[in-house]
């Protein structure tokens, strides 16, 4: 088998807008280095258990061991939690990495020194820029931590205000928490003395301008470091001590190149191990909320600091969990504002609970008062789902006002349309039946609404794109999604087909295409499949099939003969994943499944390869002749001419000798 040329061919480091291209003879040397086992084994106890490695899963909590590694596959795969991947995959899940931070720690672990291409002008300056003000924002950390400890203001004011809050040492120094001294400039002339630019101070919100001279920003404030996933000081919370009727109580860094507010929550590189483990992501409002039930134990928790939620935070939770419980101060007046924004949340797919605490208590002062095995307690008792608190809540409000339940039950409808993925069907019936018995309203009359509102978002999103397209009709994906609607069926749904045998197909490419398929003619597995008479790209219906077998074919048609790691490591980690899921099925996956499905003996894992390739391509060439037969059917029904009658009756002649002569070479007839 020739070996590909390259495993990666571009791989960028984004940061805000600019990128670094690392060579492709840096991502060689690493994955040419990769080892599974060593790896993984880095983080997770394994032990071996015949040709593959056992432990207990990193990606959540279990006592019995289902997380598996395969050395001779290169992938790892929970059959607890369902969580796969390659070693890079892993990586990224496991630290929370970006594609390029997971290949730059590799290569740190390796001792590979990265190869990167020259930029442009503009990419570099913007490269500068960030990797400057990262700079500026880890130096003001150490300056104020130092002034914090150090100094007897910080010590007096700072540090005696921490400690009253309840924070010990260890919490302070673990969160990287500081004081900036209460004077005009100390910061400020203290940065520029080492040659920090005052353009780049400014830029952070570190330093002002006042009185055309360099002024600390937090003078007299505490500080409270915000980090991104890996930990590097993206901006601060400057937060005031004692009473300024002009001060705002929290200062918070400007956006810039590094931080944007709307994409980040606070404490996630604290938080992200224990919300994988726990699978649970606690949204609290404050910084000091974060930092007690930390300390307390309560590690899987973050803060939107007093911001209703993005899409971009909603999504950032996402990577770690799919379960967000969100916790209210007890006399929280904005928890129904705040509740609207959350049908966002319902969209991306999370599970979303509210807790209330009792009246005048935080998350900081309830968890000091009760302790973290009580906290944990009152939250899982206490917990509420959140369509239905909105919907209890709203009708608090609404009485017996008409217009205002009128109102209610259309926002409730609105709401519950936003559940259509496949696997959330369910959940959304359910829905339907609660709150239609709650609102004392007619099930199927809601139904009926909440479709209308699915079939509504469609038409808008389909005509959007055509728009775009400069088309003027809807696509057929469209009608069938409508349909879908008005039956009450989830769209996803819908969309299955025989997607299996073709996912097959690409199995058997990946794990047998080099071995040999006939020794009479010196032929292999891809020879025998891409010398058939049928274009396997055209007569696949999944977008992600064709396109592995288009790669893999023009990789054929050029000489070389694609192994299953050109995939695994593809630069498109989607589908790398998805190569990773198709790969880790058991070897007795493709034979057990035939065997059932054609009624016909075959060898089991490997040795069956031969058969699997012929019983696979057949079942996909049959599937296309039998919508062949169909449409020749239908188009013998609607013509008068004899001469196209007799052309139809002759193709169906022909498309029915195929049939045969497929089923009986696969042993029984698979469509009845």
């Amino acid at each position: 088998m020739i070996a590909p040329s390259c495993y990666v061919i571009l791989t960028y480091f984004r940061i805000c807008k600019f990128e670094t291209v690392i060579s492709q003879h840096s991502i060689q040397q690493i994955l040419s280095r990769i080892d599974i086992v060593e790896i993984v084994g880095s983080f997770v106890k394994l032990k071996k258990r015949g040709a593959n490695y056992l432990g207990l899963c990193p990606f959540h909590n279990e006592k019995s061991p289902s997380f598996t590694v395969s050395p001779s596959k290169e992938i790892y795969k929970c059959f607890g939690c369902g969580a796969s991947g390659n070693t890079i995959n892993f990586i990224m899940e496991h630290e929370k990495y970006s594609y390029v931070e997971a290949l730059r720690w590799l290569a740190q672990r390796y001792q590979i020194e990265l190869e990167e291409t020259e930029v442009s002008a503009e990419q570099k300056q913007q490269q500068l820029l960030a990797d400057s003000l990262y700079i500026i924002n880890n130096y003001a950390r150490e300056y104020f931590t130092d002034t914090l400890f150090n100094s007897e203001e910080g010590q007096n004011v700072g540090l005696s205000y921490f400690e009253e809050r309840g924070f010990t040492e260890e919490t302070i120094k673990k969160f990287q928490l500081g004081y900036c001294l209460n004077t005009f400039n100390s910061f400020a002339q203290s940065a520029l003395a080492k040659g920090y630019n005052l353009e780049y101070l400014q830029k952070t919100g570190l330093v002002t301008i006042r009185n055309e001279q360099p002024a600390d920003n937090y003078r007299g404030r505490v500080i409270f470091p915000i980090h991104n996933q890996s930990g590097k000081i993206l901006g601060f919370g400057a937060r005031i001590l004692g009473k300024h009727d002009r001060a705002p109580k929290y200062i918070n860094s400007p956006e810039n190149d590094i931080y944007v507010k709307s994409r980040v929550l606070y404490g996630t590189y604290f938080a992200r191990h224990s919300i994988d483990k726990l699978n649970e992501c606690l949204l609290v409002e404050g910084y000091t909320d974060v930092i007690s039930l930390h300390q307390a134990g309560v590690e899987n928790v973050v803060a939107s600091s007093g911001t209703s939620l993005t899409q971009d935070q909603l999504r950032l939770i996402k990577k770690y969990t799919n379960n967000l419980t969100i916790l209210y101060d007890g006399d929280s007046a904005g928890v129904k504002a705040a509740l609207r924004g959350l049908d966002m949340a319902v969209e991306e797919g999370l599970n979303v609970k509210l807790v209330l605490l009792p009246d005048k208590e935080d998350p900081d002062s309830y968890v000091q008062k009760i302790g973290a095995q009580a906290f944990r307690e009152f939250i899982e008792e206490n917990k509420k789902d959140f369509v239905l608190f909105k919907l209890q809540l709203s009708m608090q409000e609404a009485g017996s006002d008409s217009a205002k339940k009128s109102q209610l039950v259309n926002e409730i409808a609105e709401t519950i349309s936003k559940i259509d993925k496949a696997e959330d069907f369910t959940k959304q019936q359910d829905y339907i039946r609660q709150c239609s018995q709650l609102l004392n309203i007619d099930e199927q009359g809601l139904i009926q609404l909440v479709n209308k509102f699915i079939r509504d978002r469609l038409v808008k999103r389909e005509n959007a794109a055509l728009k775009n397209q400069g088309g003027d009709a809807l696509s057929e994906e469209a009608i069938a999604a409508m349909e879908a609607a008005e039956t009450g069926i989830s769209v996803d749904s819908l969309i299955s087909g025989h997607e299996r045998q073709e996912r097959e197909l690409v199995k058997i490419l990946l794990r047998f295409g080099d071995k040999p398929f006939s020794e009479e003619d010196n032929t292999t597995v891809a020879d025998y499949i891409f010398r058939l008479p049928y274009d396997f790209e055209a007569l696949a219906e999944s977008e992600l099939v064709k396109r592995i077998l288009r790669e893999y074919k023009q990789r054929y048609d050029s000489g070389e003969l694609l192994d299953r790691k050109w995939f695994l490591y593809h630069e498109d980690q989607q589908l790398s994943k998805e190569i990773a899921q198709i790969l880790e099925d058991k070897e007795a996956d493709l034979s057990m499944n035939w065997k059932e499905r054609f009624e016909i003996d075959t060898v089991y894992g490997d040795n069956a390869y031969l058969k699997d390739t012929i019983s696979t391509t057949n079942y996909l060439i049959l599937r296309k002749i039998k919508k062949l037969i169909y449409e020749n059917q239908e188009e013998a029904k609607k013509t008068s001419d004899i001469n196209q009658l007799m052309t139809c009756l002759e193709m169906q002649k022909h498309l029915n000798a195929l049939e045969r002569e497929l089923t009986n070479g696969m042993g029984t007839v698979i469509f009845k």
